[in-house]
């Protein structure tokens, strides 16, 4: 269960548990990247952990030149079937973010979503913010989107059941050493299959200390997607 996201973000289950998700909160999250960051037409653009490529074909659609990793052969390929359809170009790259480094250098990195703290060690999942500062340009900017902690601390729900026409979908959630845990139970057609997550939760000064470390400067920092300020 140490690299669960392996087996999990790989598998053709992944999207429907996750069937919900909001385009329009990718659209908002976009603009505010946009009207908050200094960039011009053509710039370079790099998502770290881009998933099916919801942000990044939106940047491509505006004009920017847009590099995505991701760790998820599954995710790439509908990221790049989603691309064709919209009829933009996306440079997509199966890597490991630990890993990955590319001879370019970017205006913007982006790593949204939650997609960091996967990771059971902390030296690990700063990784990730450690390429983001080496793949910037000397002007660059990096975007991380990341969850509340103590928003999750106080509206976690336990237990959620979801009877759609072929399958139900049993998610169970707690949290427990620094990490929030969810088992998802995927029952179908008489069969049973069982998934994790396991995300380290960062508290606010936790996440910013570590981007300061990496050798950022903190410009700013908002509470979500439409400007509100960070309120714990």
């Amino acid at each position: 269960m140490i690299e669960w996201f392996k087996d999990w973000f790989d598998s053709d289950e992944y999207l429907n548990v996750y069937r919900s998700r909001n385009e329009e909160d990718a659209k908002k999250l976009v603009e505010l990247i946009i009207n908050n960051v200094e960039l011009q037409p053509d710039d370079n653009i790099l998502d770290l952990a881009c998933g099916t490529g919801r942000h990044s074909i939106l940047l491509a659609e505006k004009g920017f030149n847009v590099t995505a990793v991701d760790l998820s052969k599954n995710l790439l390929s509908i990221a790049r079937r989603a691309a064709d359809e919209s009829h933009v170009k996306v440079n997509y790259i199966h890597a490991d973010l630990r890993q990955f480094s590319i001879g370019a250098r970017f205006k913007l990195v982006i790593n949204l979503f939650t997609s960091i703290g996967y990771f059971e060690a902390d030296e690990e999942n700063f990784k990730i913010i450690k390429t983001a500062y080496n793949q910037l340009n000397n002007s660059g900017y990096f975007v991380l989107d990341f969850f509340n902690r103590r928003f999750i601390e106080k509206n976690l729900v336990p237990e959620s059941i979801n009877n759609f026409s072929d399958e139900t979908i049993i998610q169970r959630r707690q949290i427990a050493e620094d990490r929030v845990k969810k088992q998802i139970i995927i029952e179908k057609n008489g069969a049973r299959k069982e998934y994790y997550e396991s995300v380290r939760m960062f508290g606010k000064d936790e996440l910013l200390n570590a981007i300061s470390y990496a050798g950022f400067r903190i410009d700013r920092y908002f509470g979500d997607y439409t400007v509100n300020i960070f309120d714990l």
